[in-house]
């Protein structure tokens, strides 16, 4: 639709058929668009209508919001369930924490999108295979491939999540852009959602404690468990149906993180080297390395997808290639220590595992870097960087896939 907006800018009726067709879409789509038309009259005129009509909190139809609130009551007795059928808590949520949340997200998203039967099939069967399959591995707490068949398994929803939000048009590089900024704005969303309920739980807990009345159990068994299981349901349907509650405040916490997070890097770095700590003999610092990593990948993605969604100037997108450098190195240190550790100790799942996803990220970082640099170079609009950022994502869907469905077959349910 981003594309639709520019080419009719010398036709208002088309752009007023555009916006009447999907209002929520086609503002989310001029946002987008807006810093590259915003010298355009009718843009001007647009921005001006788009921002009136925004400064109402909406609701969404009815139809949707008996949609949430079924889709949480679902997610609720999912989360519920050990207590029902008397299964032991942890058992059940290390194999099942995913489907709490996922497959009410991705209903709620085919329902937005209308997608037809025939679209269907794939995500439902996507899902029930995979919860019939986690769930018929053996029970075995020293198993490795278990340990990381769970840990990946709400990749791999996400990844079914993805497809979904991103409907008829799941080729499309700009619909998985999309997809992670809804991402960025979620995560905002429900952390806001989680404070607030945290303060109120304090209080409502505080208040029975005045007049002689342990809460604490019977709340976070009774109702805590339901607010956490609708947090990111709500959260969604909040920012899919006010855009503008979190477009400002997304791209403000991406250029404050992305700074911090390169110094934070860097003196992190320095500190290793000062206290002579390394992953290559440690096992618990790789570890706690590699989650460094990932988290500093993700934050990555995030700040540019919402960079090119805001048409940041030149010095953060240098900061955002400097950042991308240091991460490579960090993940140069994080591969030659499972390279290290898999030739003085021979392969493991665990070790196999680390170090595909080091080279996945590697690669990707590579990627994202040089188009930076090219954009930075060449004084281009970042749509390359877009569009490896957007090109990458099913690799990863395709090695979380593996992780889950192949290692504990290929390594015996070690």
């Amino acid at each position: 639709m981003k594309d639709a907006i520019k080419q009719h800018l010398e036709q208002p009726e088309q752009l007023e058929k555009l916006y009447r067709t999907n209002k929520i879409q086609f503002r989310k789509a001029f946002d987008a668009a807006y810093p590259d038309i915003r010298q355009h009259p009718v843009a001007q005129a647009w921005q001006a209508r788009l921002h009136h009509d925004q400064q109402e909190t909406s609701w969404g139809t009815p139809r949707e919001r008996w949609l949430v609130v079924l889709l949480s009551i679902i997610a609720g007795l999912i989360a519920k369930y050990p207590d029902f059928a008397g299964l032991e808590p942890d058992y059940y949520y290390q194999r099942n924490i995913a489907f709490v949340v996922f497959p009410a997200l991705a209903a709620y998203f085919a329902w937005k999108q209308l997608l037809p039967v025939r679209k269907l099939l794939l995500p439902v069967i996507a899902t029930v295979l995979a919860a019939v399959y986690i769930n018929l591995l053996p029970a075995n707490d020293k198993s490795d491939t278990l340990l990381l068949a769970s840990i990946h398994l709400p990749l791999f929803m996400w990844t079914v999540l993805g497809y979904t939000f991103t409907g008829r048009q799941f080729r499309d590089y700009a619909k998985r852009i999309d997809f992670l900024r809804y991402n960025g704005d979620l995560v905002v969303m429900t952390t806001v959602m989680l404070i607030a309920g945290g303060i109120l739980s304090a209080v409502t807990i505080g208040l029975f404690d005045l007049i002689g009345i342990k809460a604490e159990e019977f709340y976070f068994r009774n109702i805590a468990v339901w607010g956490l299981a609708a947090a990111p349901l709500i959260g969604t349907f909040l920012v899919q149906t006010n855009p503008q509650l979190v477009k400002y405040v997304s791209p403000v916490i991406a250029r404050i993180f992305a700074p911090l997070v390169l110094v934070m890097l860097l003196v992190y770095l320095s500190a290793m080297v000062y206290t002579g700590k390394d992953p290559y003999n440690d096992r618990e610092f790789l570890l706690i390395f590699n989650l460094l990593l990932v988290g500093v990948m993700a934050i990555i993605l995030f700040s540019v997808a919402e960079t090119t969604r805001h048409a940041a100037g030149k010095a953060n997108t240098l900061l955002l290639l400097a950042l991308a450098i240091v991460t490579i190195f960090v993940n140069g240190i994080a591969l030659s220590a499972i390279l290290f550790r898999i030739s003085e100790w021979g392969i493991t799942p665990n070790r196999l595992a680390v170090l595909g996803s080091n080279l996945l990220i590697l690669v990707h970082l590579l990627m994202v870097s040089f188009h930076i640099f090219q954009s930075l170079k060449d004084n281009q609009e970042t749509g390359r960087v877009e569009k490896s950022i957007a090109w990458f994502l099913p690799v990863y869907s395709l090695w979380t896939m593996l992780v889950v469905f192949g290692f504990p077959l290929f390594f015996s349910f070690q």
